[in-house]
């Protein structure tokens, strides 16, 4: 009886043990089963079609073309609008700002739109002496920066106020804060088909700067198509312990999915 009774606890212990390792040894390969469950995503997040590549997967080079595709398209359309913005730089500095300017220094891309809209910068200072005394023509673009100053600042501003008065010395510091200094003069006069093609090229450089960022939401859509297209097929196969597939379309105004399950 007492020979059958330790048989029995031995044959129970031992049982217990290999359950315990059995447990431990599940636990592991589920444990390394999540881990490799993100390979794939994260290496289609990094890499379009990494991870599709890694399953075997046709469709990986369809990830990989737009991808190519569209980097190349990128830096194209960025080589255009840097191209078009130097020579609508170089059509300022040799037309409009020639005769104000000996060299040709240039300056942030407002200055360039603000000289499409007015066809003279107008003078700085239409005094000869120290003092200051800012362009009076409203159509030039210094006496529109006068004349907002002047409104802005003057309870009339037509009418004067003293020179040494408060409102007087805040109007003249708006002016020469916004209005366009001697180094940056321009006008367009006696050149207006330039000015025509200068308006042309900021345009240009202004749609293939726009459509290259276009094409940087287009690379994080291939990336993020190429990684939801990865999880979603480890995911459905992981669970349904078929071959799953899905299969996506990406292109300009359309995108489309399409899941396929093998049984």
């Amino acid at each position: 009886m007492r020979r059958s009774a330790l048989v029995l606890a031995t044959v129970a212990l031992l049982g217990g043990r290999s359950g315990a390792g059995q447990a431990t040894h599940a636990d592991s390969v589920r444990a390394t089963a999540r881990r490799h469950f993100w390979v794939r995503p994260v290496a289609s997040f990094v890499f379009p079609g990494a991870g599709q590549f890694m399953a075997h997967q046709n469709r990986a080079a369809a990830y990989v073309a737009a991808e190519v595709y569209t980097i190349l398209r990128f830096l194209q359309l960025s080589h255009q609008g840097r191209a078009a913005a130097a020579q609508y730089r170089d059509i300022a500095f040799q037309v409009a700002r020639r005769n104000f300017s000996p060299t040709g220094r240039d300056t942030v891309f407002e200055y360039y739109e603000t000289m499409e809209r007015f066809l003279d910068s107008g003078q700085f200072n239409r005094a000869t002496g120290p003092s200051l005394v800012p362009e009076s023509d409203t159509g030039t673009y210094n006496g529109s920066v006068w004349l907002l100053a002047r409104r802005t600042f003057w309870r009339d501003p037509n009418a004067p106020p003293d020179p040494t008065s408060a409102e007087y010395a805040q109007a003249v510091q708006f002016y020469t804060g916004h209005a366009v200094g001697p180094g940056y003069l321009w006008s367009w006069r006696n050149a207006e088909p330039d000015l025509v093609v200068y308006r042309t090229t900021i345009e240009k450089s202004d749609n293939a700067f726009r459509s290259a960022q276009d094409k940087l939401g287009l690379l994080l859509a291939n990336h993020m198509a190429s990684a939801v297209d990865a999880l979603i097929s480890s995911r459905i196969a992981s669970a349904a312990h078929r071959p799953a597939a899905l299969h996506t379309t990406l292109g300009p105004g359309a995108f489309a999915v399409e899941l396929s399950l093998g049984f």
